[in-house]
């Protein structure tokens, strides 16, 4: 599917963890304004959005297997942590998935609202490209969603997780574009 032929009533712009706990890493801000700009687009065409946070109910249902390098922050958090970052402008309309694991998809209803609307095609942007951005996209895979990642729009840990899942997990799944590239192409779309 190219992206002048994207039907924005079919597609969803699925954006991963950019709350305020998550956002304060770096280079979370550029990923918060390049994923304002998409927002921004999806409103313009009437495309729905899934925001999507992790957050925890008593921190009794954080995940606890055992590996060799723990995951940090699992402790206690500020109140604010789970809100979204507000330039974002989250509204009634947009659609809210509280996740309690990397995936948006396990154990959460997005696929069930997704497959209500017709919608088989996702965009993902958010935090982070590696973890939950990434986890989010195989799940996306194995349901057979048509994926499009704006990879300016997502940040990792490092520069080199970021890279790998762009360079070899993402170009298998879907398609990668930039922020600009994605604007352009659905520009031609009106």
């Amino acid at each position: 599917m190219s992206q002048t032929e994207l039907d924005f009533r079919k597609t969803a712009l699925v954006l991963i963890d950019l709350q305020k706990g998550i956002v304060g890493m770096p280079g979370g801000q550029e990923v918060v304004d390049k994923a304002v700009q998409l927002v921004r687009l999806f409103r313009q065409k009437g495309g729905f959005i899934a925001f999507v946070r992790v957050d925890f109910h008593d921190g009794k249902d954080y995940l606890r297997p055992e590996t060799d390098r723990q995951t940090p922050g699992t402790g206690a958090r500020p109140a604010d942590w789970a809100e979204f970052a507000p330039e974002l402008g989250v509204s009634p309309g947009d659609y809210i998935v509280t996740k309690r694991q990397w995936g948006a998809f396990f154990g959460t209803d997005l696929d069930l609202q997704l497959r209500r609307r017709g919608i088989g095609t996702i965009v993902l942007c958010g935090i982070s490209t590696n973890i939950g951005v990434e986890t989010t996209a195989r799940e996306a895979y194995q349901l057979a969603y048509n994926q499009i990642f704006i990879t300016d729009a997502m940040t990792a840990s490092s520069k080199e997780e970021h890279d790998a899942t762009c360079s070899y997990i993402f170009p298998r799944i879907g398609k990668l574009r930039t922020t600009q590239q994605f604007l352009s192409g659905a520009a031609d779309n009106q």
